[in-house]
């Protein structure tokens, strides 16, 4: 992924494996900070903001195709001041951004591409552009060329989008969106889920599916409010066809981030700490309702993974695993039948092949992604003998081999808020699944004392990364929501009393740098980022649940629980109010904030 030709650049300096992997581009990037800032208002150039993150499979494509090349290395070099940000660790700017690129371009996605002047603010916006235009798709060397005549040649035009653009999105920051939440907004909610649900398959619309685990645990929850047979239905389709399809490692375990396709079966490869955390959750939460015991076997497959996979020595958690190896998407979960008989011989390959649907004809590439896809749940017993061999033990084999086999690239940075997901969830595991209580709970109290040793400064600050001995970046509104989600966990299932006094501690703090209560004593709106944090054009706030729940949303839930247990119904109020700050969009679009109506659910319910 890098041209090691090339002397490195500034990102040789940095801890960020995104920006390591740009460390020997031709293009002379800058990480984000004064230095390139004040080198594009001394110089007079425009800035290249490119927007990633380690795993991305298209950041990767854009980067062999433009920023290892010298040509487009020569015009960025020339003309401007290029920046370079992983959303991992500024999920602060990548928000903001991607508010200024979706409202530019009406979609968004990464690689973020925005062009934008000294004081930040952007004229242009989009996402991966190959290098030479195709298929109605502009080139990246005509885009910069152009906007290099226009900051020539007309840059009040570029001005003038820059301003109109800005205050659009500090308008849709301020916007008062106030208003009260009802119970009838949760049932929309789940009318709208059951609209977009597909019966066949699970999942929600058609391509790309992704497993969004807040909209299972708000159709649990609302089954346990409701007594609604068909949001549980819904759920379970979702989780067995989920774990039959290719978006499982049926030999590693673990979930990928989405399905390019409705079956699940051929994801988009990469592996994200954050889906598994909050998969293992779902499918926790879908055992303790039903008692079927595939849920509770799917949550321990996935500790199993990131057990083996994803934690370091010291106890802590990696970020995620790459999509591709080799430079190919997907190369190394791939098998034939050849290969399949090679490891396991003719009769037991054979066999394996049939159960996991691998053909000579192949399911992507000409090769095949292993899947349950078209067996029913009781054939989904992986001890069953097969010819003289167990699908297990013959599972175990093809993954010693495929563990010879070049990896995937692992970004092993620890993020705060993504750890603390998944602390939560063996917390959860280990009160739930007793037989392994000692074991998961011993993996999330080491997680967490990595955290309060490693991501604490002597400020008593929480910093949102690790890596390499080096904590950095003040933390976001969610690291402190996901941490406080996290020690509500581990005292529910130690009762050990300092984790109750951790997270009261933690959301004082929370409330303190993010909280913002307006006069009327009915709103509060909580920020992404801290007031010690940054000054940013926009201070970025967000009540949506994309990809992961909102920090308002998790904030709102963890004020309930709190006032539950500790009995201070101030904390209840703050709930209430994020509940009535966000009640207008939420009441507008309620499929699109299911972990708030989650929370608030739980609050009807009590």
């Amino acid at each position: 992924m890098t041209n090691n030709i090339s002397a490195p650049n500034r990102l040789a300096h940095e801890k960020s494996p995104y920006l390591l992997q740009h460390a020997h581009n031709p293009v002379d990037w800058y990480p984000w900070g004064d230095e390139a800032f004040a080198k594009a208002q001394a110089e007079d150039k425009p800035i290249f903001l490119s927007i990633g993150y380690s795993t991305c499979h298209w950041c990767h494509v854009m980067e062999r195709e433009s920023f290892e090349d010298e040509e487009v290395a020569d015009v960025l070099n020339a003309g401007f001041i290029s920046i370079k940000v992983d959303r991992e660790e500024r999920p602060d700017l990548d928000h903001l951004y991607m508010t200024f690129c979706q409202a530019l371009t009406g979609h968004g996605g990464w690689p973020m591409t925005m062009i934008m002047n000294a004081e930040k603010k952007p004229f242009f916006a989009g996402t991966y552009f190959p290098k030479q235009g195709r298929m109605g798709m502009p080139g990246l060397l005509e885009i910069l060329k152009k906007i290099e005549d226009y900051w020539q040649h007309d840059r009040g035009k570029l001005s003038e989008t820059a301003e109109e653009l800005t205050a659009f999105v500090m308008g849709v920051y301020a916007k008062d969106k106030s208003d009260s939440l009802t119970p009838a907004i949760p049932e929309r909610a789940y009318e709208e889920l059951a609209t977009y649900f597909d019966p066949v398959y699970g999942g929600f619309g058609q391509a790309p599916k992704f497993p969004s685990p807040h909209n299972l645990l708000f159709l649990l929850s609302y089954y346990r409010h409701k007594i609604a047979p068909q949001a549980l239905a819904m759920v379970e389709k979702t989780l067995v066809q989920m774990y039959k399809g290719g978006i499982f490692d049926h030999l590693g375990f673990g979930f990928a981030r989405y399905s390019t396709d409705p079956k699940w079966l051929v994801p988009h490869f990469e592996k994200m700490l954050y889906d598994n955390a909050l998969l293992a959750i779902a499918y926790l939460d879908a055992f303790q309702i039903t008692g079927k015991i595939l849920y509770r076997d799917v949550a321990k497959k996935i500790f199993k993974y990131v057990s083996n996979q994803m934690t370091s020595a010291e106890g802590a958690f990696y970020s995620a695993e790459d999509a591709d190896s080799e430079g190919v998407e997907g190369k190394y979960y791939l098998w034939t039948p050849a290969e399949v008989e090679e490891i396991l011989g003719k009769e037991a390959g054979t066999a394996f092949c049939r159960y996991y649907d691998i053909t000579e004809k192949g399911n992507f590439a000409g090769s095949n992604i292993p899947n349950l896809i078209g067996k029913e749940i009781e054939d989904l017993s992986p001890n069953a003998d097969d010819a003289g061999m167990s699908l297990e033990k013959a599972r175990q084999k093809l993954l010693a081999a495929r563990e010879k086999r070049i990896p995937p690239f692992k970004d092993d940075k620890t993020l705060t808020g993504w750890n603390a997901l998944m602390i939560a969830a063996f917390a959860i595991g280990g009160r739930v699944l007793e037989e392994h209580s000692a074991e998961y709970l011993g993996v999330a109290e080491k997680a967490f004392v990595f955290l309060r040793q490693k991501l604490v400064n002597g400020d008593g600050r929480l910093l949102a990364r690790y890596r390499d001995g080096e904590a950095a970046y003040p933390a976001y509104l969610d690291d402190y929501a996901f941490l406080m989600w996290a020690l509500l966990e581990l005292y529910e299932s130690t009762r050990h009393d300092e984790y109750l006094a951790e997270a009261v501690s933690w959301n004082e703090r929370m409330l303190a740098l993010f909280g913002g209560e307006e006069e009327d004593g009915k709103t509060l709106r909580l920020y992404f980022n801290g007031e010690d944090s940054e000054k940013l054009i926009v201070r970025p706030r967000e009540i949506y649940d994309g990809a992961l729940p909102a920090g308002n949303s998790v904030a709102a839930w963890n004020l309930l629980r709190l006032a539950e247990i500790t009995g201070n119904q101030n904390l209840r109020e703050k709930a209430e109010q994020l509940f009535f700050t966000a009640g207008g969009e939420i009441g507008a679009n309620p499929m699109g904030y299911t972990f708030m109506l989650y929370a608030y659910l739980w609050e009807l319910g009590r």
